[in-house]
């Protein structure tokens, strides 16, 4: 929960703020006020604590923390494919992220890229294929592997959905855009599945994502994704943009909108936890969490030392791109 002492200092700073912009003492007492009856009125409560422990920290096979095979697992197996789901069921993963897209006839499948060219032997964008053309391609034609795991499919959000269950692994649901239609269809795949209610959560970047989530089927567990500095910033920390001026402005976005994942939007979508880039992640940012009953976990953690840390010090689960071996991280 919010903590007392957070809304008293979050809503006076609001109106400091205000006030020193309008120098209206009433006019920043009005504006406080809607702010407040706002987040009384249209954020939702986090689902039951037991609920999202049953996602959030489910038994690991060895005993330690959740591991969760990003993008199914994507240095051991093709990404987002059965193939990797299996890989990462049979190498001893909980859980796996997979990546929600749509095809130009609207059918929900497992991509992480905007066009099939990096992971597939295609070329053009997903949302302009159809899916009996996506079909043909082959998902492992550019994988380290591929010879092993040559002619693996695009598959269905239903197929995956399926094989997951299947090996028993948790499903973290990662949805890049297109709030209403990502709701929509994975309300009626938690229909289809009820199990899902207790073995998975939706998480995103964008919050809209999540609140419209919440607002199609508020029993969800759900999770925001951050990492500091991503809207002036690549993944590798190297500068989105050459403008001094462009640097500034998205530099400036960036700290309020990381001002606001830690202070306002996680209660305004009642998130269960918070998926955030490892390198901002210590003890006391974990901490900070827990006070709120928020479960951070880290991504993505690539290595032997990294994953020892996340063990034995933060006792927190990881995303990872393999868990057989060392390998650079996919941005």
């Amino acid at each position: 929960m919010l903590q007392i002492g957070d809304e008293v200092v979050y809503f006076s700073a609001v109106f400091l703020l205000v006030m020193l912009g309008t120098r209206s003492a009433m006019g920043a007492s009005l504006l406080t006020a809607f702010l407040y009856v706002f987040m009384v009125m249209f954020r939702f409560p986090p689902v039951p604590a037991d609920q999202s422990g049953r996602v959030l920290r489910p038994r690991a096979p060895s005993g330690g923390v959740p591991v969760v095979a990003h993008r199914g697992g994507s240095h051991d197996a093709p990404e987002n494919t059965l193939a990797a789901i299996r890989e990462a069921s049979r190498n001893g993963a909980t859980g796996v992220e997979l990546d929600l897209s749509f095809t130009a006839d609207g059918v929900p499948i497992l991509m992480h890229d905007d066009t099939v060219d990096r992971t597939t032997n295609g070329s053009g964008p997903v949302n302009k294929m159809q899916f009996v053309q996506l079909r043909r391609l082959d998902a492992a034609a550019r994988h380290r592997l591929r010879e092993r795991f040559s002619g693996e499919k695009v598959p269905t959000l239903q197929e995956a959905v399926e094989e997951c269950i299947r090996h028993q692994l948790t499903i973290f649901f990662d949805v890049k855009g297109q709030p209403d239609k990502a709701a929509s269809v994975l309300r009626e795949m938690y229909k289809t599945f009820p199990v899902l209610y207790n073995t998975s959560l939706v998480s995103s970047f964008e919050p809209k994502v999540i609140y419209k989530m919440r607002q199609t089927d508020p029993n969800v567990v759900t999770a925001l994704t951050h990492r500091p500095w991503r809207l002036s910033r690549f993944g590798d920390g190297t500068p989105r943009t050459l403008s001094s001026w462009n640097q500034l402005w998205t530099g400036v976005l960036d700290v309020l909108l990381d001002w606001a994942h830690h202070h306002i939007l996680w209660k305004l979508c009642g998130v269960s936890a918070i998926l955030v880039q490892k390198d901002f992640i210590s003890q006391d940012y974990v901490q900070y969490w827990a006070e709120r009953e928020v479960e951070v976990v880290g991504w993505t953690v690539n290595t032997a030392e990294e994953k020892d840390y996340y063990q034995n010090l933060l006792n927190i689960g990881f995303i990872t791109d393999s868990l057989l071996e060392d390998c650079d991280p996919h941005y």
